[in-house]
């Protein structure tokens, strides 16, 4: 073989050793990749089944109080009412005075025990998350905090109507009830503006500060179960969330739920 041969068989050898250590390095560029997606797809699955899990405990918990709820009201409460009509009765019948004292009181005992439970009845079945609109709920419990006069809530909304499920219109409403009962217990804050808006980009976007002394999110102490409730919470739903809270300014909570592509 002559040297013009053996120079082309050199060149023609570093050619295809280029070639294929390209078609390697694509090779494995593109199962990287593919084996990225795979596990990206894997992990989507999992979180869309970890919120399904999630969302179908809570109508399970909502179907199960309701059911004890009915069975109060229907079992017991109508047991309740028999006795507190027998104990009627003895009472008509009965003449002597302390024996009808002690009656008397047993009646009393009976009626209050009836009312408390009918009240307990009717808080476990009143299905008031799915009969009633979002704003109306927030509204409600805005109302409520401001009857005790100790820290004035304001609600804003930029729509007519937001049709929710009963998932969402639970997280939103529990959301909103654990940042007002915390910044009311720690904040010592004067004001609390909620405000639940949409947009072009977010389904729907709730806000919700107040005006108290704030803390330190990164201690776990300071931010306590409920920063983590209601993170919980909007994981459900899938929702991004960001709480920042600063010292002596008072402490904002943001939840966006983003439409998808």
């Amino acid at each position: 073989m002559g040297k013009t041969e053996l120079l082309i068989t050199i060149i023609l050898f570093n050619i295809f050793f280029v070639l294929f250590v390209a078609a390697v390095m694509v090779y494995i560029r593109q199962y990287r990749q593919r084996k990225k997606e795979y596990l990206n797809e894997i992990e989507v699955k999992n979180e869309i089944h970890k919120r399904e899990l999630l969302a179908t405990q809570l109508e399970i918990q909502q179907a199960t109080m309701q059911q004890i709820g009915r069975e109060l009201h229907d079992n017991i409460g109508q047991k309740l009412t028999l006795v507190s009509l027998y104990t009627q009765q003895l009472l008509y019948e009965n003449k002597v005075t302390e024996v009808s004292e002690r009656i008397e009181q047993v009646s009393q005992i009976i009626n209050q025990s009836l009312h408390d439970l009918r009240s307990l009845s009717k808080t476990l079945t009143d299905d008031n998350i799915n009969q009633k609109e979002i704003v109306t709920l927030i509204q409600e419990e805005a109302d409520n905090t401001n009857t005790f006069k100790k820290c004035m809530v304001s609600f804003e909304h930029n729509f007519k109507q937001l049709d929710l499920d009963f998932v969402h219109k639970n997280v939103l409403l529990r959301i909103t009830q654990e940042f007002i009962q915390n910044s009311i217990k720690h904040a010592d804050c004067k004001n609390i503006f909620i405000t639940l808006n949409t947009s072009d980009d977010a389904l729907w976007e709730l806000n919700i500060k107040d005006d108290g002394v704030g803390f330190d999110t990164s201690d776990i102490r300071s931010s306590g179960i409920g920063l983590t409730n209601m993170k919980n919470r909007a994981a459900i739903i899938g929702a991004d969330f960001s709480l920042i809270s600063q010292k002596n300014i008072g402490t904002t909570l943001n939840i966006i739920l983003k439409r998808q592509p």
